[in-house]
């Protein structure tokens, strides 16, 4: 069964709205083989410039040697970023609900500007979604609604996620296995990131660890 996609609600704070302040473009020759790190973080250190906020809607911070991520708003997305700058990625990551609904956003974010991304989504009741948030709008890529897939790992359990945006093409895989691709050209470069949502219900927990950025 499919479910109908709703348009993201971005929710933003003043942790947040300092906004898109990247550090100087990171250096990526295209002479970089495949598979280069470009940025890992284990979050084991809460100096590394992810965002962090503590509001009645929700927290983004360091959390036990990882990333974690409560929304308490409803129909609302908080992202964050590590302030960097780039163009082609291979972003990568481990992810689990710890509490909440398992409908919800979990997913990872590239290209980001300060305004616009694309993003990689799954929920913990086994469905994905892979689209552009642009001019105020979310726009699901390549599928007219989020999509069930087998390979998602329900409720509690962890998820390995991997997205590739090279060039136009953007490439979404879950626990080693592609579920989407297609291509789109309305970005180029930007910073790359976790988000995390709720639908219909709030209290979205969600922990990331192991996030990694590489030369695709």
């Amino acid at each position: 069964m499919n479910r109908p996609f709703i348009s993201l609600l971005l929710l933003i704070s003043l942790s947040l709205a300092c906004a898109y302040q990247p550090t100087a473009p990171d250096a990526q020759a295209q002479s970089l083989p495949s598979g280069t790190v470009l940025f890992q973080d284990d979050f084991a250190q809460p100096t590394t410039g992810w965002d962090r906020l503590q509001a009645a809607e929700g927290i983004m911070d360091y959390d036990a040697g990882g990333y974690r991520v409560l929304v308490n708003s409803l129909q609302t997305n908080f992202w964050s970023t590590p302030h960097k700058d780039f163009s082609d990625v291979r972003i990568e990551v481990d992810t689990g609900k710890i509490a909440g609904p398992d409908e919800n956003r979990i997913g990872l974010v590239c290209r980001f500007t300060g305004n616009d991304y694309y993003f990689f989504l799954i929920s913990s009741d086994g469905y994905y979604g892979m689209g552009v948030y642009t001019g105020g709008k979310a726009v699901l890529l390549g599928q007219n609604e989020m999509q069930q897939n087998s390979n998602i790992k329900t409720g509690l359990a962890v998820n390995h996620l991997r997205a590739d945006c090279s060039g136009n093409t953007l490439t979404f895989f879950v626990n080693g296995v592609q579920v989407a691709q297609t291509q789109d050209a309305t970005l180029a470069k930007g910073d790359v990131g976790l988000l995390a949502g709720t639908f219909g219900a709030p209290g979205v927990d969600v922990v990331f660890d192991n996030f990694v950025v590489l030369q695709p």
